[in-house]
């Protein structure tokens, strides 16, 4: 199995854990065999001083994982249906983190009904088997770990976009993606 990515990689700007994720890949072990998926689309939120992140506000029991060491997983309920996760940026004390927005299937990764499996946050959680339990998940242990891939990939080139889905700070370039993957999720 390729090797985890240590916590020192987490422990760094929001915005180069947020591109240097991209290619890497979100490894979930489970008893019928890890769910594997290439990250493909991430989102940096920058914390306090981001008004679309969500410790804009301060510490709260919802995101206190925020304000902890990098390389943890806060995982969080959107519309009473949707998982979103996304992981610890920066050093402790902060609170930058980084949404995983999509991933390309690699293994075990099945379709959640119509569309494509991972192209989107709420998707590539149900595919990965991700839920409310993953919160706070040290990813540099498992059973959920983010890890480099075995064989080195292709080169390919990082798109920047305004992010998705937001009410404020919304023309900040901080959407990242592999340009021209069927898998990035789209804009409506």
């Amino acid at each position: 199995m390729p090797r985890i990515l240590p916590r020192s990689f987490y422990a760094r700007p929001t915005v180069d854990v947020a591109r240097a994720l991209l290619g890497k890949l979100i490894v979930h072990d489970q008893a019928e065999g890890p769910r594997i998926g290439r990250i493909v689309e991430t989102e940096a939120y920058l914390g306090a001083s981001d008004p679309a992140a969500h410790a804009y506000r301060g510490m709260t029991p919802r995101t206190r994982v925020l304000f902890g060491p990098p390389g943890h997983a806060y995982v969080y309920l959107i519309y009473g249906m949707y998982h979103c996760l996304n992981v610890v940026a920066e050093k402790e004390g902060s609170s930058g983190c980084v949404l995983i927005r999509a991933i390309e299937p690699v293994e075990n990764v099945a379709s959640p009904g119509n569309g494509r499996a991972g192209n989107g946050p709420g998707k590539l959680t149900r595919a990965l088997g991700i839920t409310l339990q993953h919160y706070g998940a040290d990813l540099t242990q498992g059973p959920l770990t983010i890890r480099e891939p075995a064989t080195k990939s292709a080169p390919f080139k990082i798109g920047v976009s305004p992010r998705i889905g937001i009410r404020e700070a919304v023309d900040w370039p901080l959407r990242f993606f592999v340009t021209e993957n069927p898998h990035v999720s789209r804009r409506r």
